[in-house]
Order: structure tokens, then sequence, then C-alpha cells
């Protein structure tokens, strides 16, 4: 069988709701380094609609609602601080990042380690509970045995 995926930068891009989602995203882009792809704003204040990428990495965001999609997708906050799902980012320098999470505030969740698989990589919960995973690992790279 064939693939459905189209041939395009990034065919799976992860998308998150946060309740101040002008707040995250200026957060994601001074903190973690993501920018501006695309911004709508929605009524109140809120994002219809974000859209931010990461090297050749794009996530995908918006201001929480009680709406039809809203009540299937949830934040952190209304889990009990809960994911179901963590982002993966591929960094040239995980503990300079680090420093950098820390001095923004970030709640560490797990402190930078050195993986069997040939990783440095750190975990952090943004300032609305979402666990964010980085680390040096690139999975298309050639591995060695």
């Amino acid at each position: 069988m064939s693939s459905p995926a189209k041939s395009t930068t990034a065919t799976i891009i992860p998308a998150l709701m946060y309740a101040d989602c002008p707040a995250a995203i200026e957060w994601l882009c001074n903190t973690f380094g993501f920018e501006k792809h695309a911004v709508y704003p929605g009524e109140g204040g809120t994002i219809a609609h974000a859209e931010l990428t990461f090297g050749n990495g794009m996530i995908m965001l918006g201001s929480a609602k009680e709406n039809g999609y809203g009540k299937l997708v949830s934040t952190p906050a209304r889990l009990g601080n809960a994911n179901t799902q963590a982002p993966y980012l591929i960094v040239t320098d995980a503990d300079a990042l680090y420093r950098r999470v820390v001095e923004a505030g970030a709640e560490i969740v797990r402190e930078p380690n050195d993986t069997s698989y040939g990783s440095r990589e750190f975990a952090c919960r943004d300032p609305e509970g979402h666990i964010w995973n980085f680390g040096t690992y690139d999975p298309w790279a050639a591995q060695k045995p």
C-alpha cells in the first residue's frame, strides 16, 4: 500500500491548546526559540489558530474553548497537570537551551542527561503545563551501530 502522506517539509504537526494562547506564543518564541509562521486572532483576545516553526518542524496551537473540537482536546490544567503527549525537539546544544529554559522559569521535569543511544536530553513544563522534551538525538541521521 502506498503512503497517504504528502511530500512536504513535515507531515506530522502537533497541535496544542492553551488557556492564554497569546502569552504562550510569546513564551514559546522567547524561551524555546520558536518563530511565528502565522497567527490568526480570535474573539475576545483569543487565538483562533497559530503556527509556530522550529527549524523545519511546526506546531499548531490555539486558545482552549468549550466548543465541539475544544471538548475533545484539553489542556494539562484541565487534566490535573497530566499530559497525553510530549513533543521532542531536536537541538544542537541541549545544555545551552536548558540554561535558557531555567532562566525563563520553566519547571524542569527531567534534568539534562546522557542517554545510552548518544543523546543529551532534558524535559520541562511550559507555564501552562505542557511537557516538552529536548535532545540532540536525531532519528533521521545515520546512526552508529
